[in-house]
């Protein structure tokens, strides 16, 4: 089944009533907003490399109040445990049994503060509930329910007594984006609002956890012609051709554009995915995945620069067949 252009007016009004809810917390971040709620309903995971105080506790409170579902902040530090994330089993001597205590990862969105500050031990037990929904603890397997996000942060300048992430964690990041610090209008509003703070601030939900998943189904519905299926191909494979790369995007990378390109098209109104929203998605959905030769990171190249010289090189489809 194909969405059709009446669902995808009501897609885009219900996703556009969810971004201008968030807005009236993280004030003049449209985008990163919208790139946070197509994360989310791409099934998928937001990774943000930001200075302390943008908003990133904010926008994953915000978030979760919008779509009526639960949220958790995890402090990573050197001396967290997996078990701190996941939950641990605890001997109960009334039943003669281990009872099993949910860790913070059970929640709708979770906020991963400063990650690449735990040990590799500790970022690896959010690798099977980002990829699988799920953990497993003393051999038992607990669902954490839908729908599930994990915002991930850490800090571009203050990289002393931290671990950075592997590439195979990196990669289970459907984006990377940035909030970035507001501009001058947004400054004055907040500083007007000084006042209240921030986690004194109460949205109104705009949406169900159930309708969330209900959009994230729908959006997997957009129609992708062929055309789009092998302008994402070209582009992967020149992320992987590139000289300055000696790394280039999986296919993981490829099928997480295509995924983020139909929320997109259908946050805009469109049943059908077009080259625009490729290529607005190429740098948030690529980028982290691309490991630089070292040479060409000495001589200034990052990955952000290589897939805008990659986008004007690889000329996107000029026709679209009809839906």
């Amino acid at each position: 089944m194909t969405m059709t252009a009446e669902q995808a007016t009501w897609f885009s009004d219900r996703f556009n009533r969810l971004v201008s809810n968030v807005d009236q917390v993280l004030l003049g971040k449209t985008f990163v907003i919208k790139l946070s709620f197509a994360a989310l309903l791409s099934e998928g995971h937001l990774l943000l490399e930001d200075f302390p105080g943008t908003g990133k506790t904010s926008l994953a409170r915000a978030m979760a109040q919008s779509v009526d579902g639960s949220s958790n902040r995890i402090q990573f530090t050197p001396d967290l445990l997996p078990g701190d994330i996941t939950g641990v089993s605890i001997y109960d001597q009334s039943a003669n049994d281990f009872e099993f205590h949910r860790g913070p990862v059970f929640a709708n969105i979770v906020l991963a503060d400063e990650i690449n500050r735990a040990s590799p031990k500790t970022q690896a037990a959010l690798l099977e509930v980002m990829e699988e929904g799920q953990v497993t603890v003393d051999g038992v397997t607990h669902d954490v329910g839908a729908p599930f996000m994990v915002i991930a942060t850490q800090n571009p300048i203050e990289q002393a007594g931290t671990y950075r992430l592997p590439e195979a964690q990196l990669d289970r990041f459907i984006m990377k984006a940035s909030i970035g610090y507001p501009d001058h209008a947004s400054t004055v509003r907040i500083l007007e609002g000084a006042g209240v703070k921030a986690h004194e601030t109460i949205l109104p939900p705009i949406a169900s956890a159930q309708m969330i998943i209900e959009m994230g189904a729908l959006a997997r519905t957009v129609h992708v012609d062929p055309s789009i299926n092998d302008y994402v191909s070209r582009l992967v494979e020149a992320t992987r051709s590139s000289s300055e790369v000696r790394l280039g995007a999986s296919v993981r990378g490829a099928l997480a554009l295509i995924r983020t390109a139909k929320t997109l098209a259908a946050s805009n109104g469109r049943h059908y995915v077009v080259p625009d929203d490729v290529k607005a998605l190429a740098e948030p959905v690529l980028a982290h995945r691309l490991v630089l030769d070292p040479e060409a990171e000495f001589d200034g190249v990052t990955a952000s620069s290589v897939i805008a010289q990659i986008l004007i090189e690889t000329p996107p489809p000029s026709d679209r067949q009809a839906v």
